[in-house]
């Protein structure tokens, strides 16, 4: 018979076992909270840049199709000193201030001349270049200066500093003022003999008459005509971008880099160029 005591005994003993069982249990430890992975970066901001690339040697398509010149060198270069990165898009020179406007571009360079009246719709980097205005006629032609086109047919590109010297000279209402998308094809009409002559930036016309001999040309300046300054154009209030893109350039004309760029599609530094223009006045 199992006395109390012996029944005391025998809890006792169960009672111990159990708690000894629990305290050589080993407690498991809790699963660790999946680590988040870490979000990706934001890809880098890529900048659009419109440039009509038919104005030799500033912009222009290389065989592959590629958008090669002194004004694509020139940003790039700037750019990398920046750190922006660009990318840019063949972009027609009717409309293209449009496409700025409407934020399909973040920049135009485009051999754009700084005007006073551009400056109202847009903003400008500091100047990047240097131009005038040329003229170019046929070797045989008897124009000396810029008042001689006067009754002449006379070929511009349209909306360009060109257009307005033209027009300021042959007046708005003028049948003799013709107007085309680009300067070479004004060019190449000058050459068929539709018109008597060109009018446009002198590098393009320079560049165009030392590459096309059998066009026969000559270029013909004028001091009536204002010097020039182009420079990068960004929509109106785009100061964060504007002030990137003059810190590159200033960076690309200290440390050397803008003197190669000139001298690649100019054959002489900037600096050089201009004592020698005003050695020649």
């Amino acid at each position: 018979m199992l006395t109390t005591r012996r029944f005391l005994q025998l809890a006792g003993i169960t009672a111990a076992t159990l708690v000894l069982a629990a305290c050589g249990k080993k407690e498991e430890a809790p699963a660790p909270a999946p680590v988040a992975a870490a979000p990706a970066p934001a890809p880098a901001k890529v900048y659009v840049v419109g440039t009509d690339a038919a104005y030799a040697p500033f912009e222009s398509q290389n065989e592959k199709g590629e958008i090669v010149g002194f004004d694509i060198e020139v940003v790039q270069a700037a750019a990398a000193k920046a750190g922006v990165e660009v990318k840019f898009v063949n972009t027609p020179w009717e409309g293209i201030f449009n496409t700025l406007q409407q934020g399909d571009r973040d920049m135009i360079v485009s051999a754009v001349t700084i005007t006073d009246e551009r400056k109202q719709t847009m903003d400008f980097s500091d100047p990047y270049f240097d131009a005038a205005q040329l003229i170019a006629v046929k070797e045989t032609s008897k124009v000396a200066k810029f008042a001689d086109l006067k009754k002449l047919k006379v070929g511009v590109q349209t909306g360009t500093t060109g257009d307005e010297a033209v027009t300021k000279l042959l007046g708005k209402a003028s049948t003799n003022i013709k107007r085309f998308e680009s300067t070479p094809l004004a060019l190449k009409e000058l050459e068929a003999g539709g018109v008597d002559a060109v009018v446009a930036d002198n590098g393009v016309i320079a560049h165009y008459v030392a590459n096309n001999p059998g066009g026969k040309f000559k270029t013909v300046s004028d001091k009536e005509f204002v010097p020039e300054q182009y420079g990068i154009a960004f929509k109106k209030g785009n100061t964060e971008l504007q002030a990137k893109m003059n810190q590159g350039l200033a960076a690309i004309k200290a440390d050397g880099s803008y003197a190669q760029i000139f001298a690649k599609y100019f054959g002489a530094p900037p600096a050089a160029k201009a004592a020698a223009s005003a050695a020649s006045k």
